[in-house]
């Protein structure tokens, strides 16, 4: 364990070195610092640091960088996160409340995170799995083509058409509708099957056929999920951050447009805006293996749905890209929980 004071140096090396993207000597720490010691002892307390491993020489006179295991345990012992100002949380949330549907709040998450933190942005759609029935709507697109509906209470739309052996009125339509929604209306989607278990055994005998067509699309298409379902955003910043990335940037593009490789670095929504950090060898990908990882999930109350962050260099402002993501993963639970 490090004394408060070697953790002091170390977090001025951080801040100097995310700062500058220069090697950091003990002389720029005392003149940049008020570390109250000599010196002497910030040359000592270096040289402990160099000796366990959380900074680096990265050539013969030069000033020191920090490692990997340093920004661990810079963002593992950080007392406070950067709050944001009244003008950024007020921008964060007149962007986010002018969302119109759940597609358009992914799309301006997306790009307000990138702005915000110059980085990658990545945000994974709600889970169907966490997510329950708001509502079923059928609508009779022909006599023997119904449109199918489901809207899930976190804003998520699904539509598949149904296509019937023979026509079908609209009274029948509308009455078939109802009894779906009476059974299945506020469940969790994952019990949806099983409320539907017996739905056809219990229908009229001359809506039997109808019902079993519309309750096999609609099982269908929960079994597909498409859970897969992220954004991408601020790809282009990659691009002012060459020096982070010395020899190529390529397999971080490359991960870029795989989402299972994304949704993974993203990692398992648990609670509601609790952050994760993965730095360097912590991400599972080799491609990413010199990137850092900042997410948070998002929800309603305990109610974890997904998973939001941003990606980028090692050398990151950790502390103001933890605040920003943990308020936008704030401001996307509360819209969903509203809307």
């Amino acid at each position: 364990m490090l004394d408060d004071r070697k953790l002091d140096v170390l977090r001025a090396i951080v801040q100097d070195f995310v700062s500058t993207n220069e090697p950091v000597g003990s002389k720029a720490l005392v003149e940049r610092h008020h570390l109250g010691v000599s010196p002497a002892t910030v040359r000592n307390d270096m040289a402990a640091l160099e000796e366990g491993g959380y900074i680096a020489q990265p050539h013969t006179s030069a000033g020191r960088i920090p490692t990997e295991k340093g920004y661990r345990l810079f963002v593992d012992r950080l007392s406070t996160i950067k709050p944001l100002s009244p003008a950024e949380r007020r921008a964060i949330e007149q962007f986010l409340d002018g969302a119109l549907d759940l597609d358009d709040v992914v799309r301006r998450t997306v790009r307000l995170l990138a702005q915000l933190t110059r980085q990658v942005a990545v945000v994974q759609y709600p889970s169907l799995d966490r997510s329950s029935v708001r509502h079923l709507e059928l609508v009779r697109l022909t006599g023997s083509r119904l449109l199918l509906v489901l809207i899930t209470d976190t804003g998520r739309v699904e539509q598949r058409v149904v296509e019937l052996a023979a026509d079908v009125d609209e009274d029948a339509v509308t009455a078939l509708r109802t009894r779906l929604n009476a059974k299945v209306a506020s469940a969790y989607v994952t019990e949806v099957p099983n409320h539907l278990a017996d739905f056809v055994d219990h229908e009229p005998t001359e809506s039997r056929a109808v019902a079993s067509a519309v309750v096999a699309v609609l099982l269908e298409s929960l079994v597909e999920r498409r859970e897969d379902r992220v954004v991408v955003g601020g790809a282009s910043n990659l691009t002012r951050l060459a020096l982070d990335f010395p020899d190529t940037v390529h397999p971080v593009l490359e991960a870029l447009e795989e989402h299972v490789v994304l949704i993974k670095l993203l990692g398992e929504a648990t609670r509601p805006t609790e952050l994760t950090v993965r730095i360097g060898d912590e991400n599972v990908y080799e491609g990413l293996r010199g990137t850092s990882v900042v997410s948070a999930a998002y929800g309603s109350g305990s109610r974890a749905l997904a998973s939001l962050g941003v990606l980028g260099p090692m050398r990151m402002d950790y502390p103001g890209t933890m605040a920003a993501v943990g308020a936008v993963a704030r401001y996307v639970g509360r819209i969903l929980a509203e809307s």
